[in-house]
C-alpha cells in the first residue's frame, strides 16, 4: 500500500476539502438567502409606504418610513425625503420645525441620489428640495440654485419622460423665471453673468406635455395651462383650461385652493366682459 501515513494525510485533506466545499456552500446559500430576503423586506416597506402616500396618510408614511433613515436604499431614501417635505407643509407644523424639515428632506434626497444616479426619482425629489432650501438662504442662493434644479429636472425627464410631474415642475421652473419680476432681474444681472432666464411659451410646452403624458393628472397643471394662456393674451384658451381646473373633482386641500382661484379668474373674466 505504499507509504500508509501519506494514504492518512491524503483522505484527511479530502475530507477537509470536502467539509471546507460544503461549509462554503451552506454560508454562500445563508448569504443568497439573507439577500433575498433583505431584497423582499424592502419591496414591502416600499409597498406600504406607496399605499400609505395614495391615501394621503402622510404622518403615517413619515412615521414608517424615519426607521429607515440609515438605508443605503435609493428608492427607500427618495420617498423619505418626499415624506419629510409633506410633513413640514402641513399647516400644523411650526416655521422653526419646517426648516429643520425642509433641510433633513435635502439631505435624504442627496443620499437617494448617490446611491443610485440613474434614478429618475431621486434627481427630481433632489431638485425639489434644493428649491425648498432656497427659501432660507437669500436671494443670491436661490439664483444660484436654479441652475442646478433645471439640471435635475431635465435629468429625471431624460430618465423617465412619462412622468409627468417631472415635466410639469419644469414647466414651473419656467414659467417662474418669466414671470421673474424686474428688481429681481436686476439683482440676479449684478450677480450672474447670465441668469437663468425663460419665457412663458416654454412654460406653456412643458405644461402641455404634462398633459399629454398623463391627461388631467394634477388639477395645478391645468391651473398654470390657463394662468399662462392668460399672460400670453389667449382668453380663450385660458378659460377653457381654467374650467377644466375649476371642475375638477377636489381630492386635497391644494385641489379645493386650486379651484377657488380658477373660480376667481374666470369671475374676472366674467366682471371684464
Amino acid at each position: 500500500m505504499g507509504n500508509p501515513g501519506a494514504f492518512k494525510r491524503s483522505l484527511l485533506f479530502s475530507a477537509l476539502s470536502y467539509l471546507g466545499f460544503e461549509t462554503y456552500q451552506v454560508i454562500s446559500q445563508a448569504a443568497v438567502v439573507h439577500a433575498t430576503a433583505k431584497v423582499f423586506r424592502v419591496e414591502e416597506i416600499l409597498e406600504q409606504a406607496d399605499y400609505l402616500y395614495e391615501s394621503g396618510e402622510t404622518e403615517k408614511l413619515y412615521q414608517l418610513l424615519s426607521q429607515y433613515k440609515e438605508s443605503e436604499d435609493a428608492e427607500l431614501l427618495w420617498r423619505l425625503a418626499r415624506a419629510t417635505r409633506d410633513i413640514a407643509q402641513l399647516s400644523g407644523t411650526s416655521e422653526e420645525e419646517k426648516k429643520l424639515l425642509v433641510y433633513e428632506a435635502l439631505e435624504y434626497a442627496k443620499r437617494a441620489l448617490e446611491k443610485n444616479e440613474s434614478s429618475f426619482a431621486a434627481h427630481k425629489w433632489y431638485a425639489i428640495c434644493i428649491s425648498d432650501v432656497g427659501d432660507y438662504e437669500g436671494i443670491r442662493a436661490k439664483i444660484a440654485n436654479a441652475y442646478m434644479i433645471k439640471e435635475h429636472f431635465e435629468k429625471a425627464i431624460e430618465l423617465n419622460p412619462k412622468d409627468a410631474t417631472a415635466i410639469h415642475l419644469m414647466g414651473i421652473w419656467c414659467y417662474t423665471f418669466a414671470e421673474m419680476p424686474w428688481y429681481q432681474r436686476r439683482i440676479a444681472k449684478m450677480l450672474f453673468a447670465t441668469p437663468p432666464s425663460s419665457t412663458y411659451e416654454e412654460a406653456l410646452g412643458y405644461f402641455h406635455r404634462a398633459e399629454q403624458v398623463d391627461p388631467n393628472f394634477y388639477s395645478k397643471n391645468l391651473l398654470l395651462l390657463g394662468k399662462t394662456y392668460l399672460k400670453l393674451h389667449n382668453k380663450k384658451l385660458a378659460a377653457f383650461w381654467l374650467t377644466k381646473a375649476k371642475d375638477y373633482p377636489v381630492h386635497t386641500e391644494e385641489d379645493k385652493q386650486i379651484q377657488t382661484e380658477a373660480a376667481q379668474l374666470l369671475t374676472g373674466f366674467s366682471d371684464k366682459n
